[in-house]
């Protein structure tokens, strides 16, 4: 977890992803092999296994990209006018704090005050503005449209187990994958990739699955953790709204979601891998969102894949939490598939 902190505050919106990929080329450096960095962007290294024979390809992936947002161009007044990049909800927009372009500015995005607005209650973004406190010559020099704009948080501590910061979809799978490389050996081939544009359409886990042509691909990611109090239920109730997986559960193995479906052997392997060492984990079956296996489990004919995730709380937002036991658990149990993998746990029975 020594990454995550600045993992989290670095800014790398879909398509810049500069400042994620310098952090994550340090921290693997001299832990791998053949490091690349592919015509799409993606940071691919191979860690070889120990041990004679023939070794299983194995692909682990975890995006780099956050959600945010881009200039598409600056009004009269000074005002930057912008349009997002990935799903971001329109509601949580106004009064946050924005970083803007490469020289990450601050900035505000701004709507008119309660005192001076009572009916409208749903704010679009195109009715939305960024203040950076500048006239328009003084934005015009120090903005460009297609400068990208990313959340203005802080990564912290609250507590003995929770974590608080931005961008853990997909920071803690890029964490856990930097964990991963650090230790070792394993007796299999794994196969590293960090990719980009994920949150635009999963699009360089395809270029990097087509090119490094894995045996069997595991996505590393965050997801959402809906395990909070129902607003419609009465006030002394437990109950919740169909969480997706909770806070404290352990990692979160998917069986299907909108861009895959999870191979039954597949996932009764990482069940069964759990169980053995005790680990616990979480199963998601609310077929909402997708993930980079999306993408890998239909290239070069096919890749058994599957997804294995840390529950966030609001992710997609400028401020997620999630619980550092849960983090030890799925690093765990990370190292636990690698260590015991085989090629009858990829195939159809």
């Amino acid at each position: 977890m020594e990454f995550l902190k600045d993992l989290s505050e670095a800014i790398g919106v879909s398509g810049k992803e500069d400042a994620v990929r310098a952090i994550v080329l340090n921290a693997i450096a001299n832990h791998v092999e053949n490091i690349q960095i592919d015509p799409m962007g993606n940071v691919t290294a191979l860690k070889p296994g120990v041990g004679d024979g023939p070794r299983l390809r194995v692909m682990f992936a975890a995006h780099m990209d956050e959600v945010g947002f881009m200039v598409t161009g600056i009004d009269s007044d000074g005002l930057i006018r912008f349009t997002g990049v990935g799903s971001v909800d329109d509601r949580i927009l106004p009064g946050l704090r924005v970083r803007v372009g490469d020289d990450a500015l601050p900035g505000v995005i701004l709507w008119t005050p309660i005192h001076l607005n009572h009916e409208q209650r749903v704010v679009k973004l195109k009715d939305l503005r960024i203040d950076i406190g500048g006239n328009k010559d003084d934005t015009n020099s120090k903005v460009k449209r297609g400068d990208r704009i990313g959340f203005d948080s802080r990564f912290m501590e609250i507590g003995d187990r929770v974590l608080r910061g931005k961008s853990f979809d997909d920071r803690v799978g890029c964490s856990l994958l930097i964990d991963v490389l650090r230790g070792g050996p394993y007796p299999v081939d794994l196969i590293a990739v960090f990719t980009v544009q994920e949150e635009i359409g999963l699009r360089g886990a395809q270029v990097a699955a087509q090119t490094l042509t894995p045996d069997v691909a595991f996505a590393l990611e965050g997801t959402t953790a809906h395990d909070l109090p129902n607003p419609l239920a009465d006030l002394d109730s437990d109950e919740v709204i169909n969480p997706t997986c909770r806070l404290g559960g352990g990692p979160v193995l998917t069986v299907l979601d909108r861009s895959v479906i999870v191979p039954p052997q597949l996932l009764g392997f990482l069940r069964a891998t759990a169980e053995q060492h005790q680990i616990p984990y979480q199963l998601k079956t609310q077929p909402g969102g997708g993930t980079d296996a999306g993408a890998i489990h239909i290239t070069n004919g096919g890749v058994p894949s599957a997804v294995i995730s840390m529950p966030c709380r609001y992710i997609h937002s400028p401020t997620a939490l999630l619980n550092r036991d849960d983090y030890q658990h799925t690093l765990r149990l990370l190292q636990a598939v690698l260590a015991s993998i085989t090629v009858s746990d990829r195939n159809p029975r």
